[in-house]
């Protein structure tokens, strides 16, 4: 009997060794995996969380980083098979399932007319539940307006359902209403109203400083340097150091015609530093704006370069396909 219990507690002991080190081995696995996502090095990212599932499978959060790891990829089917999986796993997560909603969506725009419908439908069916299971899940709900405000009628979408959103979302915060509502009539081109809401969002005192990059991204499209840089001050008075500054600032000294050389390195170091990332300012518009400052001091063939590179990143940008055009007729 005394041998009996000796054997197992030895085996207890190995046994809690050996899930001590699967433990701890997937601990770091999903450490690595984190820190090569944040970096952008979302291949990696994906072999060290196909490695963490093995030893636990049943990790929804792990299923949820490799999802999001190869959205960043394009991948979408990949993506979207991950997701669902940190569903099954953790059905009322509702951050799970606004990214489903994204893969979902990137499956559609990949897919003919007619699959395209389906996954469209998918689309808003998953920003919804999000939605539904969170209301101040803010990224969803402005996802799930965005699909009413630009989709048609047979897959759902409509501006009378965007606007009862927008409505909803005013209620629920008065910024992330405001910003709904500015980005509703920006793409109804309703460009005066849209100025209206966005100057009352730049003069609020507003602590997120995602909020000022938005009103950037309006006053970049815009045109107007001033208030782009009144955005960009309240910013960076949030967070001096976020590592989005650098492209800000570098658009703005491009925008004014001031410094072209501190202008060419903010770009670049953004370039060299910043991972691309569905969340962040695109390496595209990034090229683009380099293309744009070589042109305006004559340095054509690197202009040529840079629209040409913002051209493969995005493909379907016309306005740079049009600065490319006029730069190579030079």
């Amino acid at each position: 009997m005394r041998r009996r219990s000796r054997f197992a507690a030895v085996v207890a002991i190995l046994v809690c060794g050996w899930s001590g080190t699967f433990a701890f081995a997937g601990q770091s696995a999903v450490g690595d995996a984190q820190h090569d996502y944040n970096a952008g090095r979302y291949n990696r990212a994906v072999d060290a969380l196909n490695g963490a599932i093995a030893y636990a499978p049943n990790d929804a959060s792990l299923h949820f980083l490799l999802g999001k790891s190869y959205y960043q990829l394009a991948e979408y089917p990949r993506a979207a098979a991950s997701f669902e999986r940190a569903i099954q796993l953790d059905p009322k997560n509702s951050e799970y399932h606004n990214w489903l909603g994204k893969a979902y969506g990137g499956k559609a725009q990949e897919s003919l007319f007619l699959s395209a419908m389906s996954w469209a439908r998918k689309t808003r069916r998953e920003f919804e539940i999000a939605v539904e299971l969170n209301p101040r899940n803010f990224e969803a709900q402005r996802d799930l307006i965005r699909y009413e405000m630009n989709a048609p009628s047979v897959v759902g979408g409509g501006d009378d359902k965007a606007l009862k959103l927008i409505e909803g979302l005013e209620m629920l915060d008065a910024i992330q209403g405001k910003l709904a509502r500015g980005e509703f009539l920006t793409t109804k081109k309703r460009m005066a109203d849209a100025d209206r809401v966005f100057e009352r969002i730049l003069d609020s005192d507003s602590d997120r400083i995602g909020v000022y990059f938005e009103v950037s991204d309006y006053y970049r499209e815009r045109g107007n340097a001033g208030k782009m840089a009144e955005a960009i001050d309240k910013a960076e008075r949030i967070d001096p150091d976020d590592r989005r500054l650098k492209f800000y600032r570098g658009v703005l000294l491009i925008m004014t015609g001031k410094n072209p050389g501190e202008a060419d390195a903010l770009l670049k170091s953004y370039l060299a530093s910043v991972p691309e990332n569905s969340d962040l300012p695109p390496h595209a518009v990034a090229r683009e704006w380099l293309g744009k400052l070589y042109e305006s001091l004559g340095r054509f063939s690197e202009a040529k370069e840079e629209f040409r590179q913002s051209l493969s990143l995005d493909p379907h940008n016309k306005a740079v396909e049009e600065e490319l055009k006029k730069v190579e007729k030079k």
